[in-house]
């Protein structure tokens, strides 16, 4: 478990979240699934509601009257924004929104990255991003999947300088980014039967016990997408919200997580 008031450094993810046009059904989904503790920011936040685990804050979710395509946006933390910004549209990046300045909180930007997938710019103010890692209900991993790896590798490492190690093995191909030697965010290659599936980031949260969990997705609104299964790094599930928004839920070793 990290607790952490601090910004993170840049590279590393520091913040996600998601738009939804009815907060009912996605409350419901992540107060009983994860334990969300979910509290409405007040009308100079536009409603902006922050999302709590243990008294942390983890997540937020932003209420819009036009319905936007469903997903979580994983945001990367930098020192500044606008020269991020500046770095990523020369490396091949298309600006999608921003930079913003919310209120007193933070600066961001939101880039669509050169293989597609759309990825989040986050500059701390007062709000330095999620303040818990690696415990249940919070981040604990996140990844980019495309149909193109080695582009999307070359795009993140000309924006934060990432040290790469390749992970690949047969019909599997995925690099860690590391920021100072410590594993920040993975790049994968889609397999051939993916078919046209999108490029996208999905992010990863924290659970005590997948097998426990799965059943529950169903009851609250959402799906399986699939598993639980073993993974290197532990029993993971993919799980589809009632928004269509996609997230990984992952039990790590009981040595790496902590209640």
């Amino acid at each position: 478990m990290t607790v952490s008031p601090d910004p993170w450094p840049a590279g590393v993810p520091a913040w996600a979240d998601i738009t939804v046009t009815d907060l009912g059904p996605t409350q419901r989904f992540y107060g009983g699934l994860l334990g969300w503790q979910l509290s409405v920011g007040g009308p100079e936040t536009g409603g902006y509601v922050t999302a709590t685990a243990g008294g942390h804050v983890v997540a937020g979710l932003r209420v819009a009257d036009v319905p936007q395509a469903a997903g979580w946006c994983v945001y990367l933390a930098t020192d500044d924004v606008a020269a991020a910004v500046a770095r990523a549209v020369e490396a091949g990046a298309t600006v999608v929104a921003g930079p913003s300045t919310v209120l007193h909180l933070c600066r961001t930007a939101l880039l669509a990255d050169p293989t597609g997938a759309l990825v989040g710019l986050w500059e701390s103010g007062t709000h330095t991003g999620w303040e818990l890692t690696d415990a249940p209900g919070a981040f604990v991993w996140a990844e980019q999947m495309s149909h193109d790896p080695a582009a999307a590798r070359r795009f993140y490492t000309a924006l934060f300088g990432y040290e790469q190690q390749d992970m690949s093995a047969p019909d599997f191909t995925y690099t860690s980014l590391a920021v100072g030697g410590t594993p920040a965010v993975g790049i994968g290659g889609y397999g051939p039967g993916a078919g046209d599936v999108p490029a996208a980031w999905t992010w990863y949260v924290a659970v005590e016990d997948a097998d426990a969990v799965a059943p529950r997705v169903a009851e609250l609104g959402g799906e399986v997408v699939s598993g639980p299964e073993d993974t290197p790094y532990g029993r993971m599930l993919l799980v589809r919200g009632p928004a269509g928004e996609v997230l990984a839920l992952l039990q790590t070793p009981d040595d790496d997580l902590v209640a």
